[in-house]
């Protein structure tokens, strides 16, 4: 078979065909990578090949160039890097003369393959001229596909490269990305081409950005440009200005006041939808960046300190202009929009909400006439928009400010939950919802909450979408008013609704499909229910949960019926549902549910059988038996070697890494559940645990979990933990000894969540010593313990609960060593100043720990006390 036909059959509509043309192509590739990519090449830049095979070409060798995963991704510029020179130049000539070809598509398609071949080459120095010779083809007149396949191209390799590799060619870049984007460039496709690179340049041009002259040329192209006479090129001027409002929000001012108010209230009346959407995100995006302003400016209070940078309250000054335009903007709905698919009215209502947050108590009064001028109008457009108007202010202004208007509302609203429009009725119970979630605290339980929670449950019998947004506001109730979990208290004002409201949200979930995510919500909301579910509701929770084993074990019984992959995904996410109720139930009731965990346990082990590979049903499982044990505690025991025979595997699942660290989380649990019971399991799980972190292959995220879990166990088993030491703190100095580079922000992640993870096992490991009477074998240990706590707690970025858990450590060590064994070490200096420092944002378990702290160490310093004052 030929390259030609190869490619063409791995585009066949038939699946078998194009399996079996990929796998060769893959063959070929791995078998003879320098004559494979050579081939492609040649086939891209054939102009005598139908365009559909130099798209393939294009395809398959963009692919033999790039990955997603990093690890993939290595790989493939190794090899190609290693190809001879000549050939790599052989076929980057291929891939540059067709972007001037004369069918525009294979341009299109050279570029791609161009910007993939860069991406590899130029950050390790190579194709050196490439970027000179890109700026040369941009300026040839006489081809305009050239032109375009040449900007296309830029903005390829400036949106995949890093903008530090770029930099140093910025002003050449810019130059001639502004020179197709300027309106004297009368061809709308090379302004479209320009604009994209335009977009996708415009992180690395921040030098270009910083100087006035550079920066108000750049502005008044993009700004001409929203006045493009071709659509396209205006929603990509949009865009631009989007993405600069995102970066350089500081620079904005000049520009706001003499140009984008006004250009983005046209945009926003523009006849064409995606005109119209980019510029309402503009000001979403306004009004993010001055609602992050302003919570920094809130921390730097806090820290009695000026805010590094000041929010312009462009929100806040362009509300007059903008708020009539987006109020508007909401009675664009379509009666029969699909939900998922982004439209006006969506936009609007996002850009309103998001408003209110950044303008706070200004926008009630602006929203108000509004929405008493449409609230009752003939028109279905304009009583949906005044209801989400309504709902989407909620947040932001004052609940003082809002209870008054709250009151005044709910008479209206609830009625609206029959409402003859569908939308209507949903946004009305959105908005109801949002009431329950923010605002529960506003409410007049004697007035409204019977009749609020009688329109909910009525809407329980409406279509998916309002049942959905019913079942949040019912959960949003349960969060609001409900009970604590522990203590159980005698009644809430929920009480009296509990049958009810249950009953309504069972028959919700006797439906057989699960559209607009309906019944998913409802079993949520039952959820809630029974987490916040006082005494006297305790008897309606257990014919919940009856009811809940009961439907577990009729879906168990038909597992062998499963045919198709509906079904198998209903019959998953059925079992998923049922398993988050079996946790809420167990958590509420703890040691109380021991008459029920027989058939739990036996329902629970059946499920992990008919699971077989479905990872999130194994995950939903495991979970249920590590809530179970820790209700339970010694009264698992029984349950444990028939569960072991499961969990053993899936510990051991590295390559699925979130089943794998919900089983280590299990372990946890069943160790501080099982206390010294657990010691005859500890050999299988500190060998998993330890075959894991030293296995190159497991990812960061499972190691991380593996950390707290060997606390975990050191602290169930006390002094049994001296098989485990000095293998265990091995692993843990290693560990300790990795330090960010403070450019790799991935990375300095990484090593925050590591040494919080470090520090959760020492402290289970030195509790477990400590109580075992055998503390004196951490001494050897104390030195790298108090180095990484060091690191730790000197790393200003470090977060409150790696500062609670560093100082409880240090407090720790102390209470294990009175008697003077580590006087010089704790008062160390930075020890001293720890403990003394005024931190802030700490809560008052901080603190309360800080205090003990501070005690234990004088105790074993004996020495008088220092740095008591808080």
């Amino acid at each position: 078979m030929n390259a030609s036909e190869l490619l063409t059959n791995s585009l066949s509509p038939d699946a078998t065909t194009r399996q079996a043309a990929t796998e060769q192509l893959e063959s070929a590739a791995r078998e003879n990578y320098a004559g494979y990519v050579m081939t492609l090449a040649q086939e891209l830049a054939n102009e005598q090949s139908p365009i559909h095979v130099r798209n393939a070409a294009s395809v398959a060798l963009k692919n033999s160039l790039s990955a997603r995963d990093a690890t993939r991704q290595q790989g493939y510029s190794q090899r190609w890097l290693a190809l001879p020179d000549d050939l790599k130049m052989q076929i980057k000539q291929h891939t540059l003369m067709t972007l001037g070809s004369p069918n525009s598509k294979a341009g299109v398609f050279a570029a791609q393959v161009v910007a993939a071949i860069a991406t590899v080459e130029l950050p390790v120095g190579q194709w050196e001229d490439l970027i000179q010779t890109l700026l040369g083809l941009v300026n040839n007149q006489e081809n305009s596909g050239l032109r375009i396949a040449t900007l296309s191209t830029i903005g390829f390799i400036c949106e995949s490269i890093k903008p530090e590799v770029l930099s140093a060619r910025s002003n050449e870049i810019l130059t001639a990305v502004v020179q197709g984007a300027r309106k004297e460039e009368q061809n709308p496709e090379v302004n479209l081409a320009a604009m994209n690179a335009l977009y996708n340049s415009l992180e690395f041009v921040r030098e270009n950005f910083e100087r006035e002259g550079e920066r108000n040329y750049l502005m008044q192209v993009i700004c001409e440009a929203t006045q493009n006479a071709s659509v396209p090129v205006q929603v990509a001027s949009f865009e631009c200005l989007v993405r600069i409002m995102g970066l350089y929000y500081d620079k904005m001012g000049f520009y706001m006041e003499r140009a984008l108010f006004g250009l983005t209230v046209l945009g926003m009346k523009h006849t064409d939808d995606h005109v119209v959407l980019q510029a309402i995100e503009f000001w979403s995006t306004v009004c993010e960046e001055e609602m992050q302003l302003a919570i920094e400016a809130a921390d730097a209070y806090d820290y009695g300190e000026l805010p590094e940078r000041e929010s312009k309250d462009f929100a806040k000054v362009a509300l007059p202009e903008i708020l009539p335009v987006i109020l508007q903007l909401l009675t664009r709905q379509e009666e029969d929009a699909d939900e998922d698919e982004w439209n006006v009215s969506m936009a609007a209502g996002t850009c309103l909400t998001l408003l209110a947050q950044a303008v706070n108590d200004v926008i009630v009064q602006s929203v108000i006439p509004f929405i008493e001028a449409h609230i009752k109008a003939q028109d279905w457009h304009q009583r949906e928009a005044a209801v989400m108007a309504f709902g989407s202010i909620l947040d932001g202004p004052d609940a003082q400010v809002l209870q008054p208007l709250i009151h005044q509302a709910l008479p209206i609203l609830i009625p609206m939950m029959t409402d003859e429009n569908v939308l209507v009725k949903d946004t009305t119970a959105w908005t109801l919802g949002r009431i329950c979630d923010i605002l529960a605290s506003t409410l007049k339980l004697d007035v409204h909450l019977h009749p609020l929670v009688t329109a909910l449950v009525t809407g329980l019998q409406d279509s998916p979408r309002i049942v959905a947004n019913c079942s949040w506001a019912l959960k949003n109730l349960a969060d609001n008013l409900g009970s604590d979990e522990d203590p159980i208290q005698p009644t809430n004002p929920l009480s009296l609704y509990y049958e009810g409201i249950l009953q309504g949200l069972m028959r919700v979930t006797e439906q057989p499909d699960n559209e607009s995510n309906h019944r998913t919500s409802a079993y949520e909301a039952i959820s809630t229910f029974i987490s916040h579910a006082a005494g006297d509701s305790l008897s309606t929770i257990s014919q919940v949960v009856l009811a809940i084993l009961g439907r577990q074990e009729q879906l168990l019984a038909m597992h062998n019926q499963i045919l198709g992959v509906d079904d198998r995904t209903n019959w998953n996410e059925l079992q998923g549902n049922f398993c988050s109720i079996l946790i809420s139930v167990i958590r509420k009731l703890g040691r109380e549910i021991k008459p029920l965990a027989d058939r739990i346990m036996t329902d629970l082990l059946q499920l992990v059988r008919c699971a077989g590979k479905q990872t999130t049903v194994l995950e939903d499982a495991f979970l249920v038996a590590g809530t179970m044990a820790s209700a339970l505690e010694q009264d698992f025991q029984p349950y444990l070697p028939a569960f072991l025979e499961f969990l053993y595997p899936a510990l051991k699942a590295t390559e699925d890494v979130q089943l794998c660290t919900v089983t280590i989380g299990v372990v946890g649990d069943v160790c501080r559940a099982l206390g010294e019971g657990c010691a005859q399991y500890c050999n299988g799980f500190m060998g998993a645990l330890f075959e894991n972190l030293q296995n190159m292959a497991v990812g960061r995220n499972v190691k991380i979990a593996i950390l707290p879990c060997l606390g975990d166990i050191a602290l169930a088993i006390g002094g049994s933990f001296e098989a485990y030491m000095d293998g265990t703190m091995s692993v843990l100095r290693q560990a300790g000894e990795i330090n960010p580079d403070p450019i790799d922000f991935e990375l300095v992640d990484y090593v925050q969540q590591l040494r919080e993870g470090i520090i959760e096992a020492y402290v289970g490991i030195v509790s477990g010593m400590k109580t075992g009477q055998k503390g004196q074998l951490l001494l050897p240990y104390v030195p790298s313990i108090l180095d990484l706590l060091h690191r730790t707690l000197a790393d200003e970025d470090r977060s409150e609960a790696v500062l609670k858990l560093g100082v409880g450590l240090i407090g720790d060590l102390a209470e294990t060593f009175p008697n003077g064994e580590l006087r010089d070490l704790l008062l160390s200096e930075w020890i001293v100043t720890a403990l003394k420092a005024k931190h802030r944002w700490t809560s008052p378990d901080t603190k309360k720990v800080l205090k003990w702290a501070k005690e234990m160490v004088r105790r074993a310093t004996q020495g008088p006390p220092f740095g008591m004052q808080q």
